[in-house]
């Protein structure tokens, strides 16, 4: 078999890979094919230059990380907490503020509750909040550039975490997959949360967007301990164990709709 066949079955095989676990580290790559970490590193170039995957840092992630089914599952779930949600979360972002909004439904609900606001300065990796709010309202709007997720509109690239670095917000508004009974914080998709992590290392106040239906479930990736936040709002009494870890961190816990 020539060189040509052996490389074209090697990146099938490893987007089929992909897809079944949704990330593999370079490391991972080169032992399962028995190639070299640059062999490795250049089959990964390859398939990001044709938009089959996502590189990060030490690795590749797949284009979609979330199912068309299960998005569309999230968008008709619990819609009215999510709007009482997000109408409480607009009341935290003042007229003028630099915000980074989270990809997401729930986010995407918060971009429609800030029509009403002014001079926001908003950073988005979601090309659907992006042009949603550049129809319906006069904000600055900064997306990162990259590849799109076609499930949700999401924008992705290996750089995206050095895009951030060169942002100050006053607010991250952050939406996750799943808050375990441990009190942690997780989502489905690794590159979002190495954004998600850079935002919140760029901004003053960090604000979480949960509805009660995310609570005890794992997300994939871990975000972190709810503790980082500084303000939480949801819909859904937290249990008494996570609500004492947050009381003693100081973080602000707003319940709507209850």
């Amino acid at each position: 078999m020539d060189e040509t066949n052996k490389k074209g079955q090697r990146q099938a095989r490893l987007l089929g890979e992909l897809k079944r676990r949704n990330y593999l580290s370079l490391e991972a790559i080169a032992r399962m094919f028995d190639v070299t970490i640059q062999t490795a590193r250049r089959d990964v170039m390859e398939l990001e230059s044709h938009g089959r995957l996502r590189r990060m840092h030490g690795g590749a992630i797949t284009i979609d990380a979330i199912s068309p089914e299960e998005l569309r599952h999230r968008r008709t779930h619990n819609v009215g907490p999510k709007e009482q949600i997000a109408a409480r979360v607009a009341q935290e972002i003042p007229n003028g503020a630099a915000v980074f909004l989270d990809t997401g439904t729930t986010c995407e609900t918060i971009a429609r509750a800030l029509v009403g606001h002014r001079g926001l300065r908003l950073l988005t990796y979601s090309l659907r909040i992006a042009a949603y709010l550049r129809e319906a309202t006069d904000f600055v709007i900064a997306i990162p550039g990259g590849f799109v997720r076609q499930v949700d509109g999401g924008v992705f690239r290996e750089t995206s975490h050095d895009f951030l670095q060169s942002f100050q917000f006053d607010l991250a508004v952050i939406s996750v997959s799943g808050l375990d009974w441990t009190g942690t914080l997780a989502d489905d998709d690794p590159a979002e949360v190495e954004i998600v992590r850079a935002a919140m290392a760029q901004s003053h106040t960090a604000l979480l967007a949960i509805d009660g239906s995310k609570f005890g479930q794992r997300g994939l990736v871990r975000l972190g301990p709810l503790t980082d936040m500084d303000i939480v709002v949801t819909d859904h009494p937290l249990p008494d164990r996570i609500s004492d870890q947050i009381a003693g961190a100081g973080v602000r816990y707003i319940q709507v709709g209850g």
